[in-house]
C-alpha cells in the first residue's frame, strides 16, 4: 500500500500543469487586461515585467478592443441582412422560373414558335428550364429573361402575362440591389476580419513577451508559489488529460492509505 502511495505521489510530483496561450478573442482581451491591471497597480520595481512591456500593451489593448467590436458589428449586420436578401434571392427565382413556363406552356399550345426561345437566350429545342441555383445564374438568365421578352414584345407580339416582364423585372431588380449591398457587406466584413487577424498575431507576440518576462521573474521561486504568482498577471495554467487522470486516481487512493 505504501509503495502504491509513493507511486501515485511520484505521478503527481511529476505532472507539471503547462502554460495555455489564449486562442480566442476574449482570452486574449482577459489576458491583456490582467497584465494592464498588475501594470496600473504594481509600483515598476516589483513589476514582474518590463515598462517598455507595459508601454505597449497599454497603446495596444483598446485598439484590439475597437477592432473586434467593430468586426462583430460588421459580421452581425451581414447576418441580418442576409435573411431579407435570402427571401429576395428565392422571390427572384420564382418569378423568373414561372415566367419561362409560362412562355415554354405557350410554346407548347401552339401560341408562339420555338423560335422565340432564341430571343431569350435559349436554345429553341429546350424546354427546360435553365438552371438557377447560383446568383450568377440568376443575373444572367434574369438579364437574357428581360431584354428577350422587351424585343419580342418591340417586334409587336402579345406580352406574356401571369407574371408579367414587368413583375419579374420588379423582382430581378430588387434582388440585384440587395446582391450588391451584400457585396459590399461581405467586403467590409472580410476587411475588418483581416484588420483582426493582424491584430491577433500582435497581441499574441505581447501577451507571449509578457508570460516569458513573469515565469523569469519568479523563476526561482517553488513550481506552486511561482504559477500561483504569474496566474495573476494572466498566465493560464492546465493540466494535460493524462496528468488529471493520475491525479483523480491519486486523490481516490488517499482514504484507502490513511
Amino acid at each position: 500500500m505504501i509503495s502504491l502511495y509513493r507511486s501515485e505521489q511520484n505521478k503527481i510530483d511529476s505532472a507539471m500543469p503547462y502554460r495555455r496561450l489564449p486562442n480566442t478573442d476574449s482570452a486574449r482581451i482577459r489576458a491583456l487586461k490582467a497584465a494592464y491591471k498588475m501594470g496600473k497597480n504594481t509600483h515598476p520595481q516589483d513589476l514582474a515585467f518590463s515598462q517598455a512591456t507595459f508601454s505597449k500593451v497599454e497603446l495596444f489593448i483598446n485598439s484590439f478592443e475597437k477592432a473586434i467590436a467593430h468586426y462583430k458589428a460588421a459580421y452581425d449586420t451581414q447576418v441580418e441582412r442576409s435573411k431579407d436578401y435570402q427571401q429576395l434571392v428565392k422571390k427572384a427565382r420564382l418569378y423568373l422560373s414561372h415566367f419561362i413556363q409560362v412562355v415554354n406552356m405557350a410554346i407548347a399550345r401552339g401560341e408562339l414558335q420555338p423560335t422565340v426561345r432564341e430571343l431569350y437566350g435559349m436554345d429553341i429545342d429546350e424546354s427546360k428550364i435553365p438552371s438557377l441555383n447560383t446568383e450568377k445564374d440568376l443575373i444572367e438568365w434574369g438579364k437574357k429573361i428581360i431584354e428577350g421578352e422587351m424585343a419580342r414584345t418591340r417586334r409587336g407580339m402579345s406580352p406574356i402575362t401571369n407574371p408579367t416582364i414587368a413583375v419579374v423585372k420588379v423582382r430581378y431588380d430588387q434582388f440585384l440591389e440587395a446582391y450588391n449591398y451584400q457585396k459590399v457587406l461581405q467586403h467590409n466584413t472580410q476587411r475588418m476580419l483581416n484588420e483582426l487577424i493582424e491584430l491577433r498575431k500582435k497581441a499574441d507576440d505581447i501577451i507571449l513577451s509578457i508570460w516569458n518576462e513573469v515565469e523569469e521573474h519568479y523563476k526561482d521561486l517553488p513550481d506552486e508559489e511561482r504559477r500561483e504568482k504569474a496566474s495573476a498577471y494572466g498566465l493560464v495554467y492546465v493540466y494535460r488529460k493524462n496528468e488529471l487522470k493520475g491525479l483523480s486516481l491519486f486523490d481516490s487512493a488517499i482514504p484507502r492509505l490513511f
